[in-house]
Formats: C-alpha cells, sequence, structure tokens
C-alpha cells in the first residue's frame, strides 16, 4: 500500500510555511528536480534528455555521491542546471540527533555550493527546520508539491508518468530520482513528461533563491 502523497496538501505546507513547496512567481514555468545523485549511468542519462527538450532542472545531490563522481557533478554545472545540498549521507531528519543532521549539512556544503536544501524522503523535524534557518541564514527549504513516485517498486511506469501529468501545473515543483532504484520508471516517464511539459507551453526551469 502506498505511504506516500503525490500531490502536497495544503495543510502540510501550513505547516511547514518556512519551506518552499511550489513557485508562486512562476511565469508560466515548472521546475523539475531530481534527488540522490550524481549516479554515474542515469545522470548522464537525465542530461542527455534535458537537452534535447531545452530544459533545465534541479539536483539535490548526496555529498558522498559528489566525491565518488565528481565528473557528472561538473558536468551538471557545466550544462546550466542548478544543484542543492541533499545532505552528504542521505539522512532521515526524523531518525537523526540534530547536531549530527547540521554537522552533516555543513560536511555536503563543503562539496556543494548552493543556497538552497532538500531533506532526503522530505523528513524533517519542525526544530531541524527552524534550526536550519538560524545556522544557515541563507539556504532555502525547497520541497514540492508533486512527487513522481518513481521510487516506488510497486508502481509501473505508465502509473508513475500519470502521477506527474495528471498533478503538475504551473509553478509546481516535481521530484525525480536519477537512482536505480527509480531507474525502470525515470527512463520510461521523464522524456513523456518533458514532451507533455513542452506541449503545455511550459518553460522547464531550475530553482534560483
Amino acid at each position: 500500500m502506498r505511504n506516500y502523497l503525490i500531490k502536497t496538501p495544503p495543510l502540510l505546507k501550513a505547516m511547514y510555511n518556512q519551506c518552499i513547496w511550489h513557485i508562486k512567481d512562476h511565469a508560466n514555468s515548472v521546475y523539475i528536480t531530481f534527488d540522490d545523485g550524481p549516479h554515474p549511468q542515469i545522470t548522464p542519462y537525465v542530461l542527455e534528455q534535458l537537452e534535447k527538450y531545452n530544459a533545465k532542472a534541479t539536483f539535490f545531490c548526496i555529498g558522498k555521491n559528489v566525491v565518488e563522481h565528481q565528473s557528472i557533478f561538473q558536468h551538471i554545472l557545466d550544462q546550466g542546471h542548478a544543484v542543492g545540498n541533499h545532505t552528504h549521507n542521505h539522512l532521515n531528519g526524523w531518525k537523526t540527533a540534530n547536531l549530527h543532521y547540521f554537522r552533516n549539512i555543513k560536511t555536503a556544503a563543503k562539496l556543494i555550493t548552493t543556497n538552497i536544501f532538500r531533506p532526503p524522503y522530505g523528513r524533517i523535524t519542525y526544530s531541524q527546520a527552524t534550526g536550519i534557518e538560524r545556522m544557515f541564514p541563507s539556504m532555502k527549504i525547497v520541497m514540492w508539491d508533486v512527487l513522481s513516485g518513481d521510487f516506488d517498486t510497486e508502481i509501473s511506469p505508465e502509473e508513475c508518468l500519470n502521477n506527474v501529468i495528471s498533478t503538475t501545473k504551473a509553478g509546481s515543483i516535481i521530484v525525480f530520482h536519477d537512482s536505480e532504484k527509480a531507474w525502470h520508471r525515470l527512463e520510461y516517464t521523464l522524456p513523456r513528461f518533458l514532451a507533455h511539459c513542452q506541449q503545455q507551453g511550459w518553460n522547464m526551469k531550475k530553482i534560483k533563491m
């Protein structure tokens, strides 16, 4: 049984109103994001698809993956995409002491120059969210309002595509994953979703704060 929501409910957005869930001044644009990379095979595929559709995106990178795949990380930057901090070790905030969580973000920040952060799994406590505001004053916490579900091995590629097509609108922040777990669904969904966005006349932009 699915234990996640494709469309983020207004109540959750209100509870964590210090986080960015969608882009208000969107200028008819959508904001596609990728979590958990860089990956040596999947991230280059993603970059290739984005280039085909003249799309820019935002990659929330894990620090240890940046260490292991520095050339791929540089390729993301060279193609003009944005990068964000996703902790150094993909920490679940609900299961991590605050001090360790903040130190892990700081370790990743030495490798990833950015002012945006996304908590792995979207799991962050209220005290961690307010602590990030205090300890990293220029950093914004970027969440999402559309979750593709590409990480869910129990759904089909077609279901994944429907998840994003049926819920995305101008201003949406959409989450995909450049990870092995998501690959089967991402490979199918991404080019078709990019084509859909193009057909809707939406600009596909990176997140800039």
